[in-house]
This record gives structure tokens, C-alpha cells and sequence, in this order.
């Protein structure tokens, strides 16, 4: 099954399709939201996305566990395929577009099982250049298509984004079911499918009383909810705020969203290589969140569309921080529980992909910034409109979150496989003398078990 032995590359390959078929659907988006919802549109689009956050955060430890059993394959087609219905349905029918959107949660969760297919691919030490790859391609992906889709939605109309969209999508699908292969060994599999899951692995709830117990990946999950949460209310609403408050017309936007795509990819594809190389897992990590909290900073103080610009670079660095952090959680993970650490971060990042967008549209109309009207693209005075000291207020109380976030990753341990193995080296040896039914209390375990001395 599939082309080739497994790599890498056939994650790269879903990732990029997948967020293409996306990005073309920005501009016809942000159309068919505004007139579905022609009133305090981001807090609807806030309610929807905060719907398909929470399942996905519900669902996100399911389904890594169960592809931890099963094999990543078929969950790659199951979250794909759903994560891609909604498309054809913008032009069908809005509201329906709209209800799947939400729905679709509960099997949006690609990256989770991405970054597994990738885990059970490489070698622990080439993880992180792996990761900075696949996301170096989510930014790829956007890098085009956000351009492609205004010029295509100018020029012949919503429909043909729309119908692009869908067929990409489609090749994607088909990219999966001809040329993918199995990434996760039969041996590494459990026995019998019925026995392999347990509710404590699927519910989500139980999976972070579990966090909470692991010195590891409990600041990591609390780095990933405070420093994920600002980004994602950023992407929901940024492009409408650079158009409405800053000035930008669509090509502005497109170029911007361009840049800022290219200079992710070199980030997370050279840069990322080089400082954890050089500074280590951690300090990549706090560089990045750094990085993070100035970009807000400045998105939330700046007036002019040269700020922007140079705050956009800055953005493209911020970008670092979730590839250092997986990278992180892989390496205190064995290998058949990457899909259920995995799927734990990416459950925490769908909770934020929730919350984000509620929460900056709602600071939106607290500060009565309106992005409620779709203004044409020649507007000259719109920084005129909002002659306040703070004109992006989300940004600058989105930076103070990612401080916190800071403080919190200053908790992570440096690496923690090693100083459990010291810690638990006099141990093991009675460990393993014992029953082995005694294995099965998982719930007084910490998530991240070393058993691999």
C-alpha cells in the first residue's frame, strides 16, 4: 500500500494540499461570513470556531490513541476528508457551510496524526528538523493561495475558488488512498484492537488529571494553551483588521500574507535547525514565545502599514515555537504513544482555535473597534476612524498572555528522559519483577513514562 517506504514527505505532501484548498477560500470567506452574519460578524464566527475548537479538543486524545492501534492511515483519510467537507458547501448552501464548519471539529485534528506519521518515521534526533518541515509547509501553503484565491474570486467569481478548493481537496484525498503508506509497524501495534483502547486514552479530561501529574508536559500543554490562544484569534481576524483599520487593500493583504509565509518557511526550516542546535529544545522554545510577544506588541501599538510590515517579519521567527515544543514532547514519548501525546497538544491548540477568535472579537466591540462593515478596497481614511493610543487592543492584551506563557515555559525541565532514568534507574528492576497487571493503573502513572532502559 502506498508509494515508496514512508517519509516525511508523503506528510509534507497531505499537509500542503490540505491548508491550499483553505487559503484560497480566504477572501470568499470572509465575503460569505460577512453577509451570513451581517451583524457582529466576529463574534458569530467566534461562536462558530469556538464550537469546532471544543470538539476538537474533545476528540483530539481519541483519535491519536486510536491511530496509536490502528495505524495512522486511515485516520490521515478520516481527518482530511472531514476537515474538507465544508468546502463545496460555501456555495451551496451558507448555513449548512457554516453548521459543518463546527461539526468538522471533531475530526479536525491532522497535525495530531501528522506529527505521529512523522514520529514513527525519524529517528529521535531528526525530529525537530521533521517538524519545522511539515510546519514550514502549513506556512507554504498559505503563501500562494490566499493571493491565488483573491485574483481567481476578482476575476471569475467565488464559485471557480470554490470548485478549485474542492478539487483540491479531492487530490488530496486520493493522495492518501493511492500513494501514502502505513507508517506505524505491526509490531508496534497492540494484539487485539478491543483491548487496545481505554477510556482513560480517549477522554480527553483524563488524559490532562494525567498531564497534570507529568512534571514534562504539564508547563508544555499550559505554554501551548496561553501562547496558542492569542495567534489563533490573530488568524481569525487579522486580514479584515489590516484592511479596515491599517489601510491594506486585498493585493497589500495577499503580498503581506506572502512574505510573512516565506519568512516562516525559512524560520522553521534553517533557523529552528540552527538554534536547537546551538541554544538546545528550551531556549528555542522561550526564543520563540519572545519573538511572539513583540509581534503582538507591535500589532497592537501600530498605526501605520510599515509597522505592520516589520512586524510581520517578526511574526515569521514567533513561528518556531510549536515545532520546538512537539519536537520537545517527542522526545519524552515512546513509541507507541507519540498519537496520544501528540494528539493531547493538538487537543489543547483546537481548545484555543475555540476560544481565540471569541475572545479577540469580543475585546473587538469592548473597545468598539468595528469590523463589522466589508469597506472597498481604496479607503484612505480609515486610520482616521480609530484615532485611539491602543489602536489594536486584542494584540497588546493577547502579548500580556504570551508573557505569562513565557514564565511558564521557564518550568520546563531540560530534559527530563534523563533525569528519569536517573531517578527511576534503582527501581526498575523491581519494576519489571512485579505483576504485570500492575501496568494497567495508568492513572497514577505520569504520561510520559521511561521504560525504554
Amino acid at each position: 500500500q502506498g508509494v515508496g517506504r514512508p517519509s516525511v514527505y508523503h506528510a509534507v505532501v497531505v499537509i500542503f494540499l490540505e491548508f491550499f484548498a483553505w487559503g484560497l477560500l480566504t477572501t470568499p470567506m470572509l465575503t460569505v461570513l460577512h453577509e451570513t452574519f451581517p451583524h457582529h460578524t466576529f463574534l458569530m464566527n467566534g461562536l462558530i470556531q469556538g464550537v469546532k475548537g471544543f470538539l476538537s479538543f474533545l476528540s483530539a486524545p481519541l483519535i491519536g490513541a486510536l491511530s496509536d492501534a490502528w495505524g495512522r492511515k486511515s485516520f490521515l483519510l478520516l481527518t482530511v476528508f472531514f476537515t474538507c467537507v465544508p468546502i463545496p458547501l460555501m456555495r451551496i448552501s451558507p448555513w449548512w457551510y457554516f453548521a459543518m464548519i463546527s461539526v468538522s471539529g471533531i475530526f479536525s485534528v491532522t497535525f495530531s496524526v501528522i506529527f505521529a506519521y512523522v514520529a514513527d518515521v525519524t529517528q529521535e534526533h531528526e525530529r525537530t528538523t521533521a517538524y519545522g518541515l511539515v510546519s514550514a509547509t502549513f506556512a507554504a501553503s498559505l503563501v500562494t493561495s490566499p493571493a491565488i484565491g483573491a485574483y481567481l474570486s476578482a476575476s471569475y467569481g467565488d464559485s471557480l475558488v470554490v470548485l478549485v478548493a474542492t478539487l483540491v481537496a479531492v487530490v488530496d484525498i486520493c493522495f492518501i488512498l493511492l500513494a501514502v503508506p502505513e507508517s506505524l509497524p505491526e509490531k508496534i501495534r497492540p494484539a487485539s484492537w478491543g483491548s487496545s483502547i481505554s477510556w482513560e486514552q480517549a477522554d480527553p479530561f483524563a488524559s490532562l488529571k494525567k498531564v497534570r501529574k507529568d512534571p514534562t508536559v504539564l508547563p508544555i500543554c499550559v505554554t501551548v494553551l496561553l501562547s496558542y490562544l492569542p495567534e489563533a484569534g490573530q488568524y481569525s481576524s487579522f486580514f479584515l483588521y489590516l484592511r479596515q483599520v491599517i489601510g491594506f487593500g486585498s493585493a497589500s493583504i495577499a503580498a503581506f500574507i506572502a512574505v510573512v509565509g516565506i519568512l516562516s518557511i525559512i524560520a522553521q526550516t534553517v533557523f529552528l535547525s540552527i538554534l536547537m542546535r546551538s541554544i538546545g529544545n528550551k531556549n528555542t522554545v522561550l526564543l520563540g514565545l519572545g519573538f511572539q510577544i513583540f509581534q503582538l506588541a507591535w500589532y497592537g501599538f501600530g498605526s501605520q502599514s510599515w509597522m505592520m510590515w516589520a512586524a510581520g517579519a517578526v511574526a515569521a521567527m514567533s513561528s518556531i515555537t510549536f515545532p520546538a515544543i512537539s519536537a520537545l514532547v517527542s522526545r519524552n514519548a515512546e513509541a507507541d504513544q507519540q498519537g496520544v501525546v501528540q494528539g493531547i497538544i493538538t487537543g489543547v491548540r483546537g481548545l484555543c482555535n475555540g476560544l481565540g477568535p471569541a475572545l479577540y472579537g469580543f475585546i473587538f466591540f469592548l473597545f468598539h473597534v468595528e469590523l463589522n462593515e466589508l469597506l472597498p478596497d481604496n479607503t484612505s481614511e480609515k486610520t482616521k476612524q480609530n484615532p485611539t493610543i491602543i489602536p489594536g487592543p486584542p494584540f497588546l492584551i493577547g502579548a500580556c498572555i504570551v508573557l505569562l506563557a513565557f514564565l511558564v515555559a521557564l518550568f520546563i525541565p531540560e530534559s527530563s528522559k534523563a533525569s528519569s532514568t536517573k531517578k527511576h534507574s534503582k527501581s526498575i528492576n523491581s519494576s519489571l519483577s512485579n505483576n504485570l497487571d500492575q501496568s494497567n493503573e495508568e492513572d497514577i502513572e505520569p504520561l510520559l513514562q521511561d521504560s525504554s532502559v
